[in-house]
């Protein structure tokens, strides 16, 4: 018999990283608040992440929910930036979204793990076409 406790738990790995569906519950309920949520993870990183949205365009949901969906939320600053990390990996990193990949990446030190933190030295980044640096403090785009 499993506690109540071993239940929720279950029940939050289904809605929010692709486990299955515990005992009991209903899978379609359950996959309709599972679309919700990542819907509204969506919106969040969205926020964050505002010209990997705009130039994802009408794609945006569809393309985040698929590659969030087996994946637990880190907070939607790192599940932007590992979301845009893995389009660049591919190659499918929109032009638009390079120089706000590479402006994250030249301002914060991020490992995929542990939270973001300031770089402190000089930095140089490229991502999807762009180059930024980052000097003092200041981040400034030097090719779009």
């Amino acid at each position: 018999m499993t506690s109540l406790a071993e239940r929720q738990a279950a029940l939050v790995a289904a809605l929010t990283s692709g486990a299955p569906v515990p005992e009991g519950f209903d899978a379609r309920l359950v996959g309709t608040a599972r679309v919700a949520l990542l819907r509204k993870r969506a919106g969040e990183v969205a926020r964050q992440w505002p010209e990997l949205a705009a130039a994802l365009g009408p794609r945006w949901v569809r393309e985040w929910s698929a590659w969030a969906a087996a994946r637990p939320t880190n907070g939607s600053l790192r599940d932007g930036w590992d979301f845009a990390r893995d389009l660049a990996a591919r190659g499918a990193l929109p032009r638009a979204a390079g120089a706000e990949l590479a402006a994250r990446e030249a301002a914060l030190r991020y490992d995929g793990r542990s939270a973001p933190r300031p770089r402190r030295l000089p930095a140089l980044r490229r991502a999807g076409g762009s180059i930024t640096v980052q000097a003092a403090g200041r981040v400034r785009v030097l090719r779009r």
